[in-house]
């Protein structure tokens, strides 16, 4: 499968799309994000996936548990200052034991313009692994797509949660 999606040369989200059909994704969840904007927009141009706009993140959280039930595998794309919207919703995954893959555009860190995102930034790997999931990092653009592929095969295999935080350097800082 592959999306009919142009992608811009040097776009390591391209990476990423391919590592999630070759683990058989077929739901994504996502709050419209920039640093996922590509992503997205090809997710959108596949028809082999179901893409999904939420209001809210926490909503993801259910959708995701909801393809696991159906019998499919999702993924929600969000950007970190969303996490702390999923806390609660956090425990259906550890108390239900349901697999969830999660790709986090990071906020707070490399030339953080807005403050309000500073401290989610900073508590996000934190907030991860204290709600049981196992967290993985990316920071340059050539380890992008295996670390996904990676995180999506142990999430699946062993049905657990799984966050990967694609550092603010990789996506590059905002300006507004």
């Amino acid at each position: 499968m592959t999306a009919d999606y142009k992608w811009q040369d040097g776009d390591w989200r391209q990476g990423v799309f391919d590592a999630l059909m070759r683990q058989d994704i077929r739901q994504v969840a996502y709050v419209p994000d920039a640093g996922h904007s590509s992503l997205i927009e090809a997710c959108h141009e596949t028809s082999d996936l179901i893409t999904t706009v939420l209001t809210t993140e926490e909503e993801g959280v259910a959708l995701i548990a909801g393809a696991d039930l159906g019998g499919q595998r999702g993924v929600m794309l969000m950007q970190s200052s969303g996490i702390g919207n999923c806390v609660n919703m956090f425990s259906l995954l550890s108390v239900c034991g349901f697999p969830f893959l999660t790709l986090v555009t990071m906020r707070g860190e490399w030339a953080e313009f807005n403050p309000w995102q500073i401290p989610m930034g900073q508590a996000s790997e934190e907030t991860f692994r204290r709600s049981g999931f196992l967290v993985y990092r990316a920071e340059r653009p050539d380890d992008v797509a295996e670390i996904v592929e990676a995180a999506a095969r142990i999430c699946f295999d062993s049905e657990c949660a799984v966050a990967v935080l694609l550092s603010q350097r990789l996506i590059g800082s905002k300006i507004f």
